[in-house]
């Protein structure tokens, strides 16, 4: 039986967000948004085990914030690191040892739907490497230089990459110990470190949901389909 755990990638600070709390803490529809997203894990039916790494300086209170807030799955809160694959390979360290699928979550994406991370494991658990949720690009993207364009490029090869990202976890430990913080090589998803050890990566359909909050609208955003959501449950109800 295929043992599938979570990591949540939460100790970022979030500048982009203006000063406050770490940008997982930040309050969206009365609830941090960290707690939004172990809760979303936690109800997939394949997530048994969530791991969150918390800002070094609140781990302590991480904790007591998501008790009660993970469903059936155990919870463990760990120290994060400086940067997002020190972060990645703390919670990977605090898996159980019977966990072979491994799905990988920005805390930042806080409404991101369980069946999406169903989909990501499910894709994983049938045999492949490495899984990313994505979304068709929309916009028109120009290559530049300066201040130039030199290209447009052709949209129709290209797509938005979410997460929750799964992977096998023999990979995506053999990816971790052979990258190195600091080596000049920007870090930004665990699916880019897997490209380069020259494992295979499989896309599966991702959900408009799973936005990333980065700015102060994306807050605005998360507010208006977190109402939303509550309307239509209450219409449901």
């Amino acid at each position: 039986m295929t043992s599938v755990g979570a990591l949540v990638v939460a100790a970022g600070r979030g500048e982009r967000l203006g000063p406050g709390d770490p940008k997982a803490l930040r309050v969206l529809g009365g609830t941090p948004m960290l707690v939004h997203a172990v809760r979303a894990l936690a109800a997939a039916s394949r997530v048994e085990h969530v791991v969150v790494a918390a800002p070094p300086d609140a781990v302590t209170v991480t904790r007591q914030l998501l008790a009660g807030e993970h469903g059936g799955a155990s919870l463990v809160v760990v120290a994060g690191g400086a940067e997002r694959p020190d972060s990645v390979r703390a919670a990977l360290a605090a898996l159980p040892d019977d966990v072979d699928v491994v799905l990988v979550h920005d805390a930042a994406r806080p409404l991101a739907p369980s069946d999406l991370a169903d989909a990501v494991a499910d894709a994983v658990a049938a045999g492949c490497d490495a899984v990313v949720p994505v979304l068709p690009v929309v916009d028109t993207v120009k290559q530049v230089s300066g201040d130039k364009v030199v290209a447009t490029v052709d949209r129709s090869t290209l797509r938005a990459v979410q997460t929750p990202q799964g992977f096998r976890r023999g990979v995506l430990e053999q990816a971790h110990r052979e990258h190195r913080t600091g080596d000049g090589v920007e870090v930004t998803d665990d699916a880019g470190l897997v490209e380069r050890i020259g494992r295979p990566v499989t896309v599966v359909p991702g959900h408009e949901d799973a936005f990333k909050v980065t700015r102060p609208v994306d807050l605005l955003l998360a507010e208006a389909l977190l109402a939303d959501r509550g309307r239509r449950s209450r219409a449901d109800g």
